[in-house]
């Protein structure tokens, strides 16, 4: 079993998740693969547990994926970060749906180099991608949200810290998921997670309630009450049974179907919660997996103490973010400094992206990123806000956000001027205007679409057409390049699907639109397909959804609900004229893929997402 690092594990002053010896591994099979020491399998499925991805591209390309456990980042991380995004790739980073920055086109040679960068400030590319426990999810709020029975970060960071480089970890059938709730609201998506743990408190006693295999893609499954009320000490123990069930059973051999959610069914639940009965009990015969800490009592997270450092200028902070290098292939971060901010526009920020904290005075700020990316300049003003407003840390979101914690509540004005500058003052966090994508065809070798590319056609979209907002804030888009799914498009109220079709012989870029998915804690929905659209006609499909919700929901209902209360017939209806494309109506921007300018080429490969 891996061991905690120690028992100070938690709060500001955290300890370094990463290794030397991690890096110096990777050096030296890299030496090896290139010295045909190991074969190109051997290599491909060592790099991608160090986080190291092969891009679409033919040349020496990769994403490298830097894991951000919990999605808590420190400013001398952010700084890190920056470094890395200079100096390897293309002056900036990119926020994932499950709280880790990566990275594309960076060399391999380059990753070791962007390894020991993020070394020095504590960060690893450690089993980040491959076949292993991958990042562990967990809510941004948790600690400062006044819906929470306790704090669940010391009990996520624990489980990070017992599954890294712990011996089952790196040698998975395929990649295992975990997160970590506390909120009445669902804010990491629990039940499509292979373990998800919601704090609970039973009889005065902390524990949790426990999901397993959960997941979307192919199959996509919400999790299974496992525990409904799991002791706080038996967290680690449970988790260990599941990873070995998944290990002892899981099929190693097929790429499509060896997820857990695919072994639970193939298994049955009866026959699966047998042997998960079996480990369980052996692990505590062998005594268990205590916690570093007393389970009834973590530590709890204090206002931060002493003087903050002064902010950076207004005037110096846009002059920062507008002459930093950016290049490469691709959709770049665009800063547009607003400076001087405006009033009106800071009430609307206020009222949607502020968040009053269970500790007086206090309030957590939703600093909006477009698309998730962030450039190097960006991520070191970043730091410099998290040190004077902040405790000196972020958190990102699975919606490609970023947190700020513990902001006196009088200096929130001045916080804001300063996102403003930096060109992040928009405000709508986590509604309609704040669209979520995963990289796309632009460096995924299994993505058909550049998903960015309708990203951010549907944000420009929507926030030039402000009504939508206030018509229907509560309706979330996310966009995925392929069916896999890491835009989460399964689980968006409205989800668009990358895919393409054949008008007189030649490939038009187009989207599966669906409608409904969304989680809540009691479990998933997922979307139903409703429409087939050209790439280009997107946003009028977000549109013409918007304004039926907007039109038809009753009592307030979630879209999530609506979606799945209304005949389908009749959202098929409102989208029928968008679909049919012919060779005679066809414009000449219908063959580009969003994004691009040359005629669209679908140029799907194997990728390694379970090599």
């Amino acid at each position: 079993m891996a061991v905690h690092d120690d028992t100070q594990t938690l709060g500001r002053a955290r300890l370094s998740f990463a290794k030397v010896s991690d890096i110096d591994e990777f050096a030296e099979k890299l030496g090896q693969f290139e010295r045909g020491e190991i074969t190109a399998d051997d290599w491909r499925r060592f790099r991608l547990l160090r986080g190291t991805y092969g891009q679409r591209q033919d040349a020496d390309a990769h994403m490298l994926r830097v894991k951000v456990p919990q999605g808590v980042l420190s400013a001398e991380q952010l700084e890190a970060l920056a470094d890395i995004g200079d100096q390897y790739s293309r002056g900036f980073g990119h926020i994932t749906t499950r709280q880790n920055i990566q990275f594309h086109f960076v060399t391999v040679h380059n990753a070791e180099l962007a390894m020991r960068r993020g070394e020095e400030a504590g960060l690893t590319t450690r089993e980040a991608c491959g076949n292993s426990v991958r990042n562990i999810t967990g809510c941004a709020y948790a600690g400062v949200s006044a819906s929470e029975p306790f704090d669940v970060s010391p009990y996520a960071e624990a489980t990070t810290r017992y599954f890294l480089r712990h011996r089952l970890s790196s040698s998975l059938p395929r990649k295992f998921k975990i997160s970590f709730e506390g909120c009445a609201e669902d804010h990491v998506k629990a039940a499509v997670n292979d373990i998800a743990m919601i704090g609970r408190v039973q009889d005065g006693r902390r524990g949790f309630r426990m999901l397993v295999g959960g997941g979307t893609s192919t199959m996509a499954r919400s999790a299974v009450l496992l525990f409904e009320f799991l002791p706080a000490e038996e967290l680690l123990a449970a988790c260990e049974a599941v990873v070995r069930v998944f290990h002892q059973f899981g099929d190693f051999q097929h790429k499509a179907r060896n997820r857990m959610k695919f072994l639970i069914k193939t298994m049955g639940w009866d026959r699966w919660r047998e042997e998960f009965d079996r480990h369980y009990a052996e692990v505590r015969a062998e005594g268990g997996v205590p916690l570093p800490f007393d389970p009834q009592h973590a530590p709890v997270e204090a206002a931060p103490e002493g003087p903050r450092p002064e902010p950076p200028s207004i005037d110096e902070i846009a002059h920062r973010v507008t002459t930093g290098e950016i290049r490469g292939p691709g959709i770049h971060p665009e800063p547009k400094p607003a400076v001087p901010s405006d009033e009106r526009r800071y009430v609307r920020w206020a009222s949607t992206n502020l968040r009053q904290q269970k500790q007086a005075g206090y309030v957590t700020a939703i600093v909006t990123i477009p698309l998730g990316d962030l450039s190097s300049q960006q991520f070191r003003v970043m730091a410099d806000l998290a040190r004077a407003y902040s405790d000196g840390n972020v958190r990102i979101t699975p919606t490609q956000n970023l947190v700020f914690r513990w902001i006196e509540q009088r200096q929130a004005r001045a916080f804001y001027d300063r996102i403003a500058a930096a060109g992040f003052g928009l405000p709508d966090a986590e509604t309609i205007a704040d669209v979520t994508s995963c990289p796309g065809a632009e460096s995924c070798k299994l993505a058909v679409t550049q998903s960015r590319g309708l990203g951010r056609l549907l944000t420009d979209y929507i926030r030039e057409h402000p009504a939508l907002i206030d018509l229907a804030p509560t309706l979330d888009i996310k966009v995925s390049g392929c069916p896999n799914g890491c835009g989460q498009h399964h689980i968006g109220a409205i989800g668009f699907q990358g895919s393409l079709r054949k008008v007189d012989d030649r490939p038009v870029p187009q989207y599966f639109v669906m409608v409904g998915g969304g989680v809540t804690p009691e479990g998933a929905t997922f979307g139903k397909l409703v429409s087939k659209i050209p790439a280009r006609r997107g946003a009028e499909a977000a549109d013409r959804l918007a304004r039926m919700f907007a039109e038809q929901r009753q009592n307030n209902e979630t879209a999530q609900t609506f979606f799945n209360r209304v005949d389908l017939a009749d959202v098929k209806r409102l989208l029928a004229d968008l679909e049919p494309l012919s060779a005679a109506d066809a414009k000449p921007e219908d063959f580009i893929d969003l994004a691009e300018t040359h005629a669209f080429r679908p140029e799907t490969t194997e990728g390694e997402c379970a090599s």
